[in-house]
């Protein structure tokens, strides 16, 4: 794991979460936990609308998280029902938590390789729709982490599991003097929110 990237999820509090949420949060984990005991690979599709801000916090935090507990059958992936482009503060404030980034394209829509590990491969972060070629076709778990995804996609294909984390949009705040903070908000809570999830979960 990358030094800064250690540091700053050894900071992360899951007190700090609300009881409601953590209950949100209580199917995600039953499923991840109910995978281990089976010894099973486990493949994570994280969906919104336009695969732009919140589906990328929480594919590129799980893939970290998972490797900081050692999980490495863990895959995660993100797409929406829109394809757009990352944007830009996104890559941002993960870079400014310890994440690397590398811009492998350009365009209406570059892709980028995003670093959490020296010795992992990074994660491909590019915008794309859920059932893109890119991303499993079969047995994966749909993680909704909007509610215009969630009401809007009444059947995903291939999924095995469908569970609703729905995150509020930092996308409200572009342009306005709050804009880095609520997406530095958004960011640190998807992340502290997937450490408390790996954290109950028991290898054996």
């Amino acid at each position: 794991m990358l030094l800064k990237l250690t540091d700053y999820i050894g900071k992360l509090d899951p007190n700090s979460i609300p009881a409601n949420r953590k209950e949100v949060l209580g199917p995600f984990i039953d499923y991840l936990q109910g995978k281990i005991n089976s010894g099973s690979y486990i493949t994570l599709n994280f969906i919104c609308t336009h695969n732009s801000r919140r589906s990328h916090l929480s594919q590129i935090w799980t893939q970290a998280i998972a490797h900081h507990f050692k999980m490495n059958q863990v895959a995660c992936y993100s797409g929406g029902t829109a394809e757009t482009a990352v944007y830009p503060m996104i890559l941002q404030v993960l870079e400014e938590a310890g994440f690397e980034s590398v811009q492998l394209s350009k365009g209406d829509n570059p892709i980028s390789a995003i670093k959490y590990s020296s010795d992992s491969h990074p994660v491909i972060a590019f915008s794309k729709t859920y059932d893109h070629p890119f991303n499993p076709s079969i047995g994966f778990a749909a993680l909704m982490t909007c509610s215009e995804a969630d009401e809007n996609c009444p059947f995903i294909p291939g999924t095995e599991k469908r569970i609703a984390l729905n995150y509020e949009d930092p996308k409200a705040f572009d342009d306005s003097p709050l804009q880095k903070s609520k997406y530095e908000e958004r960011s640190r809570q998807i992340a502290t929110e997937l450490f408390f999830v790996f954290s109950k979960i028991k290898q054996s």
